[in-house]
């Protein structure tokens, strides 16, 4: 959620931010301001009136007492319904891309560099599905007839790949300060809307469950819930209405989980294989710190995630998300696109983003500073989505004869240097 104070000092910038998005609906910005000025004369009046109700208290004046009564039961009624009314259209506003994000849609994205050059090999490479069915790693046939279209059965040598990438990542995140978590995987409807992926139709992507919450003499409260669509979804509102100690920040915690997405609007795309799943793995990083650091901390994550792939040896280059392409609570996204011999070309397998306070706000998570209480900001970043990775490391490290050479830097835990039929 975007700061109003924010807003009513710099209108002009927020209007520029939200139309290199490509925001339509610009007229919310005078909408929140419109409704906070209402908001603030109602609470000058009804503070007015609680002062003058104070005095004629003591004057035992009961006409005025009644006259003051009946205009405060209808100013403070009033007073509820304008600060939700002024909610409800600050959801509605996505936050302010940074100065150097570029203006547009997906295609506007900006290359930032290009680390290793693609391997040349001496045979056509494969696609990772091709070699993960003859190497008994990958069966989406079977998982259709289960699950439908989107699943598969990760088996084998594919497991024990992801096993060895979870490894890997929590290893050297732990080392650097990440607490690892094991999330909870479905969360309550009312934390979608303070993370603010949802305000924009985002929601229609993930999966609704109804459930029921057992309550005292045997009655229950009917739940809505969402499956996760990443690890951060249920790692950020982990301190949701907390003040944290300025001493204690940056927070930085590492998540393995399942995540859930229902990929609409994606008909047809990327049917083949595993790159777009319904359900997938992911490693996923969070961190809540002090808005002077926020910036340094986006570029730190983004050198982990490049370092990890730097020591699986897998070709990728470093993108700045279009501001029409970033999602709502975003202020700045680097993607890291792999490159995947089968397909020929760099395609994304990370994202490391910063939000800034707009979360926080939104959840009401603060820290103590000298300078009072302040919101946190809040970034996260892919360590390794599993699958995209796998293909990856497969795609890679594919050899002539149809085996798959496994990264220096994973074979302790595959406990191989080959993986063969």
């Amino acid at each position: 959620m975007l700061d109003i104070k924010y807003i009513r000092e710099n209108k002009e910038k927020v209007i520029k931010g939200l139309e290199k998005r490509l925001f339509k609906d610009i007229n919310l910005v005078d909408q929140v301001l419109g409704l906070d000025d209402e908001r603030k004369k109602l609470l000058l009046e009804i503070e007015e009136l609680r002062a003058k109700r104070n005095i004629i208290a003591k004057e035992k004046n009961i006409k005025e007492g009644k006259k003051i009564k009946e205009e405060l039961n209808q100013k403070e009624p009033k007073l509820i319904e304008v600060e939700e009314q002024l909610k409800e259209v600050l959801y509605k506003l996505p936050s302010v891309p940074m100065d150097e994000v570029p203006a547009g849609s997906e295609e506007n994205k900006k290359l930032i560099k290009t680390v290793g050059e693609p391997k040349k090999f001496d045979f056509e490479p494969k696609d990772h599905l091709e070699l993960g069915i003859k190497l008994g790693m990958i069966d989406t046939e079977r998982a259709s007839k289960v699950a439908g279209s989107r699943f598969t059965y990760l088996k084998g040598d594919g497991v024990l790949l992801e096993i060895a990438l979870i490894n890997f990542a929590i290893e050297g995140l732990t080392k650097e300060g990440f607490i690892p978590v094991f999330p909870p995987m479905l969360i309550k409807k009312e934390i979608t809307e303070g993370l603010g992926y949802w305000q924009s139709g985002g929601n229609k992507n993930y999966y609704f469950v109804k459930d029921y919450e057992e309550m005292e003499e045997g009655k229950e409260r009917e739940l809505d819930l969402y499956l996760i669509g990443t690890g951060e979804h249920s790692l950020v509102p982990m301190h949701r209405d907390e003040l944290l100690e300025e001493k204690d920040l940056p927070k930085k915690y590492v998540a393995f989980s399942s995540c859930f997405r229902r990929e609409a609007g994606t008909y047809g795309k990327d049917t083949k294989g595993i790159l777009r799943m319904h359900q997938f793995d992911k490693i996923e990083m969070v961190s809540f710190t002090k808005p002077e650091d926020s910036e340094k901390m986006h570029e730190k994550l983004l050198s982990i995630s490049e370092d990890l792939m730097k020591e699986l040896g897998i070709p990728y280059q470093v993108v700045i998300l279009a501001a029409g392409d970033i999602a709502y609570p975003l202020s700045k996204t680097y993607d890291i696109e792999s490159y995947m011999p089968g397909q020929g070309k760099y395609r994304e397998t990370h994202s490391i983003s910063n939000a800034t306070d707009y979360q926080s706000r939104r959840l009401n998570i603060k820290f103590k500073s000298k300078d009072g209480n302040k919101y946190v900001h809040i970034l996260n970043g892919t360590a390794f989505a599993i699958g995209r990775t796998i293909i990856s490391i497969m795609e890679n490290y594919q050899n002539k004869d149809g085996s798959i050479t496994v990264p220096e830097v994973l074979r302790k835990w595959v406990g191989k240097d080959r993986i063969t039929s």
